[in-house]
């Protein structure tokens, strides 16, 4: 039957991506798991701890509409030397500098830093907000995205997750986490 074959993937792997009709979806599981190759089936929080482990953005978490791609650090995929929508402020963005920037998140102490946690310095002012995180069994600690003011981008930084009513120390490093 028709299969559409796209050697991509959300994950940072090595992999495949399969469309199909609905109505061939079960067709084509059970094709695939009834070879001599050995597949596995993952759930969906295996791909996002993947994603977040190779520091991708997830629409809805990380990026939304009203998200710059400078703020993302996703400049290097938008072309500036043409005209579009809001072209002119991304320019001025990208030759100004932005209030707030994504990074890549490791957590020095203990906890797992959640979407929604606020960020905050030293002192207990917040300065952003974790858009996602998760326990990397790769690297064996926790992980997170999330803006923050832009003073606090840079590498080591020490910044702290407020976690309850307890701020855990953290630190900015650069992306992927996992290489």
């Amino acid at each position: 039957n028709d299969v559409i074959l796209s050697r991509t993937g959300y994950t940072g792997e090595i992999g495949f991506e399969l469309y199909v009709k609905n109505e061939d979806v079960i067709k084509l599981w059970n094709a695939l798991f009834s070879t001599s190759i050995k597949l596995e089936a993952i759930g969906l929080a295996a791909r996002d701890t993947l994603r977040l482990e190779k520091g991708f953005c997830l629409y809805g978490n990380d990026i939304n509409d009203t998200t710059s791609p400078i703020e993302a650090g996703l400049d290097w995929i938008t072309k500036f030397s043409k005209e579009f929508v809001n072209s002119d402020n991304l320019k001025k963005q990208k030759e100004e500098g932005v209030s707030r920037k994504l990074v890549g998140i490791e957590l020095v102490e203990k906890g797992i830093a959640r979407k929604d946690y606020t960020i905050v310095n030293k002192t207990g002012d917040e300065i952003g907000v974790i858009t996602s995180g998760t326990m990397s069994p790769t690297l064996n600690k926790s992980i997170a995205l999330g803006y923050v003011s832009s003073e606090y981008k840079s590498v080591d930084s020490e910044i702290y997750i407020q976690v309850r009513k307890k701020q855990i120390k953290a630190k900015v490093v650069s992306l992927p986490f996992v290489k």
